[in-house]
């Protein structure tokens, strides 16, 4: 059973460890039996009416687990460690929700909409249904960005991964079938559409985070050279990385 657990607002500016980072250290708080599928940044829209720490992204870790016995056990161990890892002056928040919840085609609705428009705390709350849906300091206004990661990472179609198969365990430069084993697909953005070869070379630049498209892990790429791609996108900030 996939559980997707949404994570928010847990920092302040110019902190050590953002909401990426909490969410990704998540992972080694679940059961034996569970296992981290992935954890997906997700960006959200950037407004001067939207108070947000620095991006005002959210994060949403998607855990397979046996079955729904390990529900109660997944959103204790969550809300312990955001309570205990969120810093003083944060809004944190937390939504879980299953693959099979009726709730999800709303928190998916929801999700698409705090990409482009303003929303409220009662927004996220008609949304999540009888899903989980939780603050945990501040004003609460976390719980927002919360729903949000789950609703655009359960879409399929929305994010990037911050944790996925030891992705920062790979040298700055890999071979195509190194990802493709670790269940990455390469897939270039070239007007001409080439597909990368199982021997090509992919420059990462030292980031290697592929997107979430159609329920897979897709590293999009561009030509570099023969028998070489880049892949898009690079650190925001090289010397302070929080997610």
């Amino acid at each position: 059973m996939r559980v997707y657990i949404g994570f928010d607002d847990t920092d302040v500016l110019n902190s050590d460890i953002g909401t990426g980072k909490l969410a990704r250290r998540y992972g080694k708080l679940i059961p034996g039996e569970c296992r981290v599928w992935g954890v997906v940044r997700q960006q959200l829209l950037v407004d001067p009416a939207i108070p947000y720490t620095s991006h005002n992204s959210s994060a949403c870790v998607v855990v397979d687990c046996p079955d729904r016995s390990f529900i109660e056990t997944l959103r204790d161990a969550a809300i312990t460690h955001m309570e205990t890892a969120s810093l003083p002056g944060s809004d944190p928040g937390l939504c879980l929700a299953c693959a099979d919840d009726a709730a999800l085609p709303a928190l998916e609705t929801f999700g698409l909409l705090c990409t482009d428009k303003v929303v409220s705390q009662r927004d996220a709350l008609l949304a999540v249904g009888r899903a989980h849906l939780s603050g945990h300091g501040g004003t609460h206004d976390g719980i927002i960005g919360a729903a949000a990661a789950v609703g655009l990472t359960a879409s399929g179609w929305n994010g990037r991964f911050i944790e996925y198969a030891s992705l920062r365990d790979f040298p700055d430069r890999v071979a195509v079938a190194a990802l493709s084993e670790n269940g990455i697909q390469v897939v270039s953005l070239d007007r001409d559409a080439c597909r990368p070869r199982p021997e090509d070379i992919v420059d990462t630049k030292g980031w290697l985070r592929p997107r979430l498209w159609g329920h897979q892990v897709v590293l999009p790429v561009k030509p570099a050279g023969p028998g070489l791609w880049e892949s898009l996108g690079k650190k925001r900030n090289p010397d302070k990385q929080k997610n």
